[in-house]
């Protein structure tokens, strides 16, 4: 296996260039929760995001996670949501999926937050870190190593049950906030039309590598759970993704750009 880096456009350029490829199972695309994101806040895309590609598996999943400044005034997940009730409030987003959640956070708890764009994760722990931010979302990979570093603090993980490497940090739903459920999930596709054959080897293929206590470790050491889910399950979840992320930014009043 070769690994190709096609960055640019929040995955829409490496996107594309599996679109086009030959159905053969050798052009594979590995994408993040933007896939379904992306024709929710993109006026246009180059594709049709559920029509060009054959869902593979979803390959492992990660909650996205609220973060504030160790040393800063909220220590749990209940002082941000109170302190939000009272006045408004700024939390930093980075792209398409921290921006929706942050605005599923607002709703759900009816909450005075704004959203602050920055242009990557970085900048933003850098700035919640040095106290000209008050919080912000982004996920597990971005903040581990300042929560490591003893700089930043997790306080509200947006997934049903708590997190190992968190254990501290509270769910929504314990914080009084229902239905803040949100994953940066590790989805794999082929181009349309790759036979039932090929997807399958390829599902026997990734099984395989995650009987792997290595391979395991790893990735719960990183907040991610391995998911591999069957081709046909796959596909739902995406068309449940879709609809649920639609609906928050029809509800928030965003609109695609």
């Amino acid at each position: 296996m070769v690994v190709e880096n096609r960055t640019g456009a929040n995955g829409v350029i490496g996107t594309q260039h599996v679109a086009k490829a030959a159905p053969d199972g050798l052009t594979l695309l590995l994408v993040v929760g933007s896939h379904v994101i992306n024709p929710v806040l993109m006026k246009s895309l180059p594709y049709d995001t559920m029509k060009a590609f054959t869902p593979i598996t979803n390959i492992a999943t990660s909650p996205m996670v609220l973060v504030a400044a160790a040393d800063g005034p909220y220590k749990t997940l209940k002082d941000f949501v109170t302190d939000a009730r009272k006045q408004d409030t700024a939390v930093g987003y980075s792209e398409g999926q921290t921006r929706l959640t942050g605005e599923l956070i607002r709703q759900a708890g009816n909450l005075k937050i704004t959203g602050v764009a920055y242009k990557g994760g970085a900048p933003i722990m850098v700035d919640v870190m040095g106290g000209h931010l008050p919080a912000g979302v982004t996920s597990v990979l971005t903040a581990l190593p300042h929560v490591k570093s003893g700089k930043l603090r997790v306080i509200g993980v947006a997934a049903p049950k708590r997190m190992a490497i968190f254990p501290d940090a509270m769910t929504f739903q314990e914080a009084g906030l229902t239905g803040v459920e949100s994953f940066n999930w590790y989805g794999m596709f082929g181009p349309a039309g790759v036979p039932d054959a090929i997807v399958a080897k390829i599902n026997q293929g990734l099984h395989k590598v995650a009987e792997d206590p290595a391979v395991v470790k790893q990735m719960q050491d990183q907040g991610a759970n391995i998911v591999l889910s069957p081709p046909a399950e796959f596909r739902q979840f995406l068309e449940n993704e879709a609809k649920k992320w639609s609906a928050v930014a029809q509800r928030g009043g965003i609109k695609p750009e």
